[in-house]
């Protein structure tokens, strides 16, 4: 397995685009994506579980029902949220693609990001679609990530390479995400594609297992979006025999799958709305998987710990304090707390007490922008991880006139 280039054109028989179609005000930001595969595909997506969710959201479970899709078009700048026409819109939208692209409608993930509760108009959609279209490249991917972008200062991408029954497989993501996330199943918008060939059960089998331990262990700052969508789209281009039940090949798409999306979790932790720093708990010891995401959520979501971070402060007792309160079952004599980063490692807790540190190899430690907290939590030999990131001054500054 190795990355390559490509993003999620990298895949056999898929191209993207990306342009500006005027739903967002400024006219160098591109605010429409399309995503689309030369003949139809597997198809599995896991949604936001936010009782109040986006229309696009209800649209895309609906045409997903048969496990088909041969197009994602994702838009920016409008979550298309609580609007009374929103499903209107989401379907007219894959109409407009629909005739555009000669595939039945029902084929088409769709998908809106932006400002909850703001009215949505067709007729960007209408305009924008025949040179969204007519613009389609093997060499889309950059763009169609830069048309998804909301908040995000920079655009998350990757693409690998791995070997299915002898045969090469690709698979490539983009995805968006920068505030608001806190997921409950995935996260913001995902959008990967592969032509490894794989039924539509066990693609969704696949998904659904993954998230747990990647998109589900991911927060910037607690809130849960409206709008989150994984979806992706396996169009078999690759020759491989089409995986139809658990065992070996089964084994190695769910690594290629965890590849992908932990490269694009750890992107989303470090573009945190106002962020400086990535941090990853990785909690150790635990007796059960439950336990482990459960201590390593915790700390990455303690906001005492996240500003710490930003202050380069080792105050650690934040850290105990986020596993005392986390609900999992723990023995805080057992806890052992250190940090680490390019700068170095050093140990603050030791059997649920502190050990003497220095303060500026601390400091050192976590001057750095990529940050490990490391927790073991007792004798056990499951381990889980856990993807956030500071809380500056700059996340308040963001969100307190995101609107306007």
């Amino acid at each position: 397995m190795k990355i390559i280039s490509g993003g999620v054109c990298a895949a056999q028989g898929f191209t993207a685009n990306g342009i500006h179609c005027g739903i967002r005000k400024n006219r160098v930001k591109r605010d429409l994506a399309l995503i689309y595969s030369s003949v139809p595909a597997s198809a599995a997506a896991v949604y936001t579980l936010n009782l109040v969710k986006g229309a696009p959201i209800t649209v895309t479970k609906a045409h997903l029902l048969g496990g088909i899709a041969q197009a994602a078009i994702c838009n920016s700048g409008n979550a298309n949220t609580c609007n009374y026409n929103g499903i209107e819109i989401a379907e007219e939208t894959c109409s407009i693609l629909s005739a555009e692209l000669g595939i039945p409608a029902d084929n088409i993930i769709v998908a809106s990001t932006g400002v909850i509760g703001e009215l949505m108009d067709i007729a960007p959609f209408r305009s924008g679609i025949p040179s969204l279209v007519a613009g389609l490249s093997a060499d889309g991917s950059d763009s169609a990530a830069e048309g998804i972008m909301t908040t995000d200062t920079v655009k998350k991408e990757i693409a690998i390479e791995f070997t299915l029954g002898g045969k090469t497989c690709r698979m490539g993501g983009i995805a968006k995400g920068s505030g608001m996330i806190h997921p409950n199943m995935a996260t913001m918008l995902v959008f990967i594609t592969t032509d490894a060939a794989i039924s539509p059960a066990m693609l969704q089998k696949a998904l659904s297992g993954d998230v747990k331990s990647t998109f589900n262990m991911l927060s910037v700052d607690g809130d849960t979006s409206t709008n989150d969508m994984v979806s992706v789209m396996a169009n078999g281009l690759a020759g491989n025999e089409i995986i139809t039940d658990e065992g070996e090949d089964f084994t190695a798409f769910m690594a290629a799958l965890n590849t992908v999306t932990v490269n694009l979790c750890r992107m989303i932790a470090a573009d945190g709305e106002g962020a400086t720093k990535m941090l990853e708990c990785i909690v150790s010891g635990a007796y059960d998987i439950d336990t482990a995401r459960t201590v390593a959520k915790s700390v990455v979501c303690s906001s005492l710990v996240k500003a710490a971070m930003f202050g380069a402060d080792a105050n650690w007792g934040r850290i105990l304090c986020a596993i005392g309160y986390s609900g999992a079952d723990v023995d805080v004599s057992k806890v052992d707390v250190s940090f680490r980063s390019a700068g170095g490692m050093v140990t603050l807790c030791k059997n649920g007490s502190g050990v003497p540190f220095s303060e500026e190899e601390a400091k050192a430690v976590l001057l750095e922008k990529e940050i490990e907290v490391l927790v073991s939590i007792g004798d056990g030999d499951i381990s889980a991880k856990a993807w956030g990131c500071d809380l500056t001054y700059d996340y308040v500054k963001i969100n307190g006139d995101y609107r306007t």
